[in-house]
């Protein structure tokens, strides 16, 4: 799994709405730190420099505390990010479609257009030692290589050469859910902190990991992890 190209953004926004229903305007003390420069290699845009102040930080965790739907400024927290993943994690990801919107690689358009290969795939917690010593025939990278990447690179050259969909139906098909596909994944701060409840203990790794990429976001202690059932 991978995850680049980090955005979050409407933090002001949000947390004037905030305050909107005691209107208690005045003990707002969040601001934009135009004393630091801002670096456009950095993870995230200019709103790196926006500061919540002490005031705003103990607001926002009561009504963190507080529950549904008093913490609907979380929903006014944007985030986006580009998810390298594999299918099988995609789908569970989908799960999570309120508030939610993705734009992928397509498979339907650009599956047939490079050669498959290993790197296609989900393989960084693939221990092909332990595999080995279960004696299953598919432990073996050489099968592997000579059997499922080489069925299906034959189908993609296949269709290439006879443009037959049937070649391209039959890859689809055959595909394992182990291929990778990069998305561009929106949402927003409640979303995160549903997704870090319900999945923080998930057997899946890819889980896991996605969980420590939300533990580098803005203020990620305070909000996303603030008053979590599990310990961080």
């Amino acid at each position: 799994m991978k995850v680049t190209n980090i955005w979050t953004g409407n933090w002001e926004n949000a947390l004037r709405g905030m305050r909107h229903p005691m209107e208690s305007y005045a003990k707002c003390d969040s601001y934009m730190d135009t004393s630091v420069e801002w670096d456009s290699s950095n993870f995230y845009n200019v709103e790196q420099n926006f500061k919540i102040g002490p005031n705003d930080i103990d607001l926002a965790q009561r009504l963190i505390k507080a529950g549904s739907p008093h913490d609907k400024f979380l929903r006014q927290i944007f985030v986006s990010m580009d998810i390298t993943a594999p299918l099988y994690w995609w789908k569970e990801m989908d799960q999570y479609r309120v508030g939610c919107t993705t734009n992928s690689t397509s498979t339907m358009h650009k599956l047939a257009t490079t050669p498959i290969t290993i790197d296609c795939f989900e393989i960084d917690d693939y221990d092909k030692e332990w595999f080995k010593s279960t004696g299953i025939e598919a432990s073996c990278d050489t099968w592997i290589n000579n059997n499922i990447i080489y069925f299906l690179e034959s189908l993609r050259q296949k269709y290439l050469e006879t443009k037959d969909i049937r070649y391209w139906k039959e890859l689809i098909r055959w595909l394992p859910e182990s291929w990778l596909q990069t998305r561009t994944w929106t949402a927003d701060y409640s979303v995160l902190r549903n997704i870090i409840h319900w999945r923080q203990n998930h057997k899946l790794s890819e889980w896991q990991q996605f969980v420590n990429h939300c533990r580098s976001l803005p203020y990620a202690d305070e909000l996303l992890f603030y008053n979590q059932s599990f310990e961080k």
